[in-house]
């Protein structure tokens, strides 16, 4: 069994561990959770590389993007959390990986309510930033109803397009 730091009605949040790359493969190599995150989907080497960065930012900075599980049958949903944005201000970015199975049922808005929460309440962030691939409206959807106010698009090196960049602050 699987333990959680924090749970939603339907989601436990779980930490990476050594022996989670299998579901971090499953997830990355997916070309539908990476269309909007990768002009190419990502190379075995790229899910390995994302891997071990959000095992250091738990070892460095005790957060990540962490492992999603539904509560009711265990089973892998993806993950969400925070990284850094600019520790020196306080600042941290948030986001969520689904597997599609999960797509269209208010998952990504119920953890991105507890990644919010958790932000402010006990990492104590002062700001929270996030974006989303132009053509993935279904993430802008997500990100405004969670609150988030548009700043500017910004240059994202692995699609090569512009993502709008949002803000939420306590």
């Amino acid at each position: 069994m699987r333990k959680y730091f924090m749970k939603t009605n339907r989601v436990g949040f779980s930490n990476w561990k050594e022996t989670d790359f299998n579901l971090a493969a499953l997830l990355w190599s997916n070309p539908e959770v990476t269309k909007y995150i990768s002009s190419g989907g990502f190379s075995e080497v790229q899910i390995k590389n994302r891997f071990e960065t959000e095992l250091k930012n738990m070892e460095l900075y005790n957060i990540q993007y962490y492992p999603l599980f539904d509560i009711q049958t265990e089973e892998f949903i993806g993950c969400s959390g925070l990284k850094p944005f600019n520790i020196n201000e306080n600042t941290y970015e948030t986001g969520f990986h689904l597997l599609p199975s999960y797509w269209g049922k208010g998952i990504a808005t119920e953890v991105g309510e507890a990644v919010i929460n958790y932000a402010f309440n006990v990492i104590k962030a002062d700001t929270i930033y996030t974006g989303h691939n132009p053509n993935n409206i279904g993430s802008k959807r997500v990100i405004e109803k969670l609150g988030f106010q548009y700043i500017k698009d910004t240059f994202y090196e692995p699609t090569g397009l512009y993502h709008p960049l949002y803000k939420i602050t306590k």
